[in-house]
């Protein structure tokens, strides 16, 4: 399955952003997803194991808890996909920081002249 198939489903992407912040237990994901996606622990259990065997999740075990994080290769690829499409958001961006540092350096001038 290519990378943006598995993170095309709206579970998905939700549990990565979970692990994003680090490890979680396999049950607290499930909560989470139950509570935000009104599915099933089984569901939830199918959707981790798509992540699992998409190599986008790694998963230790600790005692009878299932530990879950981000395994970023696949993401890497997904990075270098965007490579081809950045040209059309980045000067945006860089045009934003330079009017945010425009701003900032103005309110810095005038709060030294008063």
């Amino acid at each position: 399955m290519h990378a943006l198939d598995v993170l095309g489903d709206p579970v998905r992407r939700r549990i990565l952003e979970l692990l994003a912040t680090g490890e979680r237990a396999a049950g607290d994901v499930g909560a989470v997803v139950q509570a935000e996606f009104g599915i099933t622990q089984s569901a939830v259990s199918q959707h981790l194991k798509v992540l699992r065997s998409n190599g986008f999740v790694q998963v230790t075990a600790a005692g009878t808890r299932r530990l879950y994080s981000v395994a970023p290769d696949p993401l890497q690829e997904i990075d270098a996909w965007l490579d081809h499409f950045r040209r059309f958001w980045e000067p945006h961006l860089d045009a934003l920081a330079t009017e945010l540092a425009r701003g900032r350096r103005e309110r810095r001038l005038e709060a030294e002249d008063d």
